[in-house]
């Protein structure tokens, strides 16, 4: 497989800290399923890098859905078991720094 462009790969982390957002989980329970040791943005974007290489778009898509499925099972009945977001985390802090330095730069 061919290898995502810098602006796939943008489109995708937006996506992915969306999707995070909208389900209440933070990178660290991303890198927990996984199987990363860092929460960083970085290692997320290299572990979705080798999906895309495995199997293009559809191979992440067909991961995401599998972690997806795993909290969506893990959802305890009440409502005190879904976790409260934060306004920022990794992905977030990672952003602005590399909007930092490219504004830097030029």
């Amino acid at each position: 497989m061919s290898k995502l462009s810098q602006g796939e790969e943008k489109e995708l982390i937006s996506f992915i800290k969306d999707w995070l957002k909208s389900h209440g989980y933070t990178q660290k329970d991303l890198a927990n399923e996984l199987n990363l040791k860092s929460s960083r943005t970085s290692e997320i974007s290299q572990k979705v890098k080798e999906f895309y290489k495995k199997g293009g778009i559809f191979n992440v898509v067909k991961n995401l859905i599998k972690i997806e499925q795993n909290w969506l099972n893990n959802i305890p009945t009440n409502s005190q078991g879904i976790k409260e977001t934060h306004p920022y985390n990794q992905l977030d802090i990672d952003s602005l720094v590399n909007q930092i330095k490219k504004d830097s730069s030029k």
